[in-house]
């Protein structure tokens, strides 16, 4: 009697839901900060020693990046696949960032993260990826000269601040809209000044932009000047330009 073969590709698909599904539940150190305290908690589990933890990742991140001096953050989606134009095009920033002398950062992940890693990487320049603790886990790229993992989503967007000279943000979701959105907010309320911020991609965010101007400003939320900080753009060359540009004046 012959039996019946496994179907091996029904069983690894079945195997990754189940893999997927155990890591959607699985606590970050994020979620368990976020969380309201419990009552029993013990001293060595509760905020007050977090706090430790916390400031060693600052430490640790500062001591790593203590060289880097022109860096600029490039933002993307992880879900970009290589054969995107955007990836090429985040490819072809991160080789331009690199050649001008600019030390390339992202995320540390796949997609646009990737891409412009892989640009600055292939150039022999500086190429750093800054990688966070998920509940699915986010392999790190492999063109990267300098990685560092995170816990904590705030101690990383810190460092992302601290060390870039610029923003490029290409296509994303919500976590690319959350970089966009703090720089914003950091650059009209004066705490970073003389700070480039590039959009790649105009198809993708002119209808952003529209709403931001025909209902944030309309509404009076924010200044007309608010709008002069954002450079939109779809070529690797004219976002590089633009930064040296915005960079050299700030030095006059």
């Amino acid at each position: 009697m012959k039996t019946r073969k496994k179907n091996t590709q029904e069983k690894t698909i079945a195997e990754v839901k189940l893999e997927q599904e155990k890591a959607y539940w699985r606590l970050t150190e994020d979620e368990i900060l976020l969380r309201s305290p419990e009552p029993d908690e013990s001293y060595f589990k509760s905020d007050t020693w977090r706090v430790l933890r916390i400031l060693s990742e600052f430490v640790s991140g500062f001591d790593a990046m203590a060289t880097v001096t022109k860096g600029v953050a490039v933002f993307g989606s992880a879900r970009t696949s290589e054969n995107d134009p955007y990836y090429k095009a985040a490819m072809e920033t991160g080789k331009l960032l690199a050649e001008a002398g600019f030390e390339v950062i992202t995320g540390g992940g796949p997609g646009i993260m990737e891409a412009a890693n892989r640009g600055a990487f292939l150039a022999g320049k500086t190429s750093i990826g800054c990688n966070i603790e998920l509940p699915m886990e986010q392999i790190p790229n492999p063109y990267q000269t300098k990685a560092l993992k995170f816990k904590y989503f705030f101690v990383r967007k810190t460092i992302f601040i601290k060390y870039s000279n610029a923003y490029v943000i290409f296509p994303g979701g919500f976590g690319t809209m959350d970089e966009l959105f703090e720089a914003l907010t950091l650059i009209q309320t004066r705490k970073i000044r003389n700070f480039p911020l590039v959009l790649f991609g105009s198809q993708y965010w002119r209808g952003l932009l529209s709403w931001i101007t025909s209902t944030m400003l309309n509404e009076g939320n924010i200044d007309p000047e608010d709008l002069q900080i954002i450079y939109l753009t779809d070529s690797p060359k004219d976002a590089v330009d633009f930064i040296i540009k915005v960079l050299e004046k700030s030095k006059e």
